[in-house]
């Protein structure tokens, strides 16, 4: 959902649509060696309503944002529920990045994300990779091409091939995904 605040909640569908599939994640060298030095906790569902309103603060270059109150409210009732998902990456006590999306058969819809230290974006993305490779998730959505997403291996594909992909991958009873309780470790 894009919307403003005062008008309806309206829902979009991107053609193309940035897609990744979990086995196609690209990490760079500057990556890997990060992610071994081990400087950063992660977390999954500790603390959703932290993530999501990281997400929703102003950011450069952008004069404002989707996630207003109403939508913060309706994610933290979905995450509730058990259809919503957060990944948190910790510097100590300090939240410093993390992503939130939907979880539904073998997909995760990639809401939003957010980086305070460089790289905490792409370390919740790569936690997020492995906990698909666990949970038997195929598709992650990332709804919007970036260069950041591009760079670790999302590409775009036509809405038509997207749509055709979600009915073989999300089934109509009991569309929730199985979720870990704890996060992935890294090596």
């Amino acid at each position: 959902p894009w919307f403003d605040d005062g008008q309806p909640i309206l829902w979009w569908s991107p053609n193309p649509r940035a897609v990744l599939f979990p086995q196609e994640l690209h990490q760079s060298r500057s990556l890997k060696k990060l992610l071994r030095k081990q400087r950063y906790q992660v977390s999954s569902d500790r603390d959703f309503s932290a993530v999501i309103h990281a997400c929703a603060a102003p950011r450069d270059q952008q004069s404002g944002t989707w996630i207003l109150p109403a939508m913060i409210q309706a994610y933290e009732a979905l995450h509730e529920y058990g259809g919503a998902h957060s990944i948190e990456v910790w510097d100590g006590e300090k939240l410093v990045g993390g992503l939130y999306g939907v979880a539904l058969g073998q997909v995760f819809f990639g809401e939003s994300m957010f980086s305070r230290v460089s790289s905490a974006s792409r370390i919740a993305l790569v936690s997020l990779v492995q906990i698909a490779t666990q949970t038997g998730i195929q598709l992650i959505d990332c709804q919007m091409h970036t260069q950041h997403l591009s760079s670790m291996g999302a590409f775009d594909m036509p809405r038509a091939q997207f749509i055709s992909l979600l009915r073989r991958l999300i089934p109509a009873e009991n569309p929730l995904a199985a979720w870990p309780t704890q996060a992935p470790r890294f090596p």
